[in-house]
């Protein structure tokens, strides 16, 4: 069992495990005061104040990073315009198309800022 988000990454070959890196320095640069943690046994990132932002986790074809719903809701028409399947709060990133680097981004900052001012907590 994985009790850091690199023991996780070990876990996995190519190509999951770069796509996998690929979302770890995504996060690591566009929430830099995010505790990394491991949550339900996937890489979470955790406001200080303990409330889980997002988490990613592995899968046979493809990644996902999981936000609240209602951040994967105020992105649905872009993500949609991005051909990516989403959950009620994934967005699954299928192994062989490239990360939309900049939406993930602006998803992450929109959680963060929906934590904090809004008060959203997680699921």
């Amino acid at each position: 069992m994985a009790t850091s988000i690199e023991s996780y990454l070990e876990q996995f070959d190519s190509p999951a495990r770069a796509r996998l890196s690929e979302l770890v320095t995504l996060a690591r640069r566009a929430a830099p005061d995010a505790v990394e943690a491991i949550r339900w046994r996937a890489p979470a990132f955790v406001h200080p104040d303990g409330v889980i932002l997002f988490m990613l986790s592995g899968h046979a074809k493809h990644a996902n990073v999981v936000f609240t719903p209602s951040t994967k809701e105020s992105f649905a028409a872009e993500l949609a315009g991005a051909g990516l399947t989403t959950g009620k709060g994934s967005v699954k990133l299928p192994y062989d198309v490239e990360v939309p680097a900049a939406l993930l981004e602006r998803m992450v900052a929109h959680r963060v800022r929906e934590h904090e001012v809004d008060g959203v907590g997680w699921m």
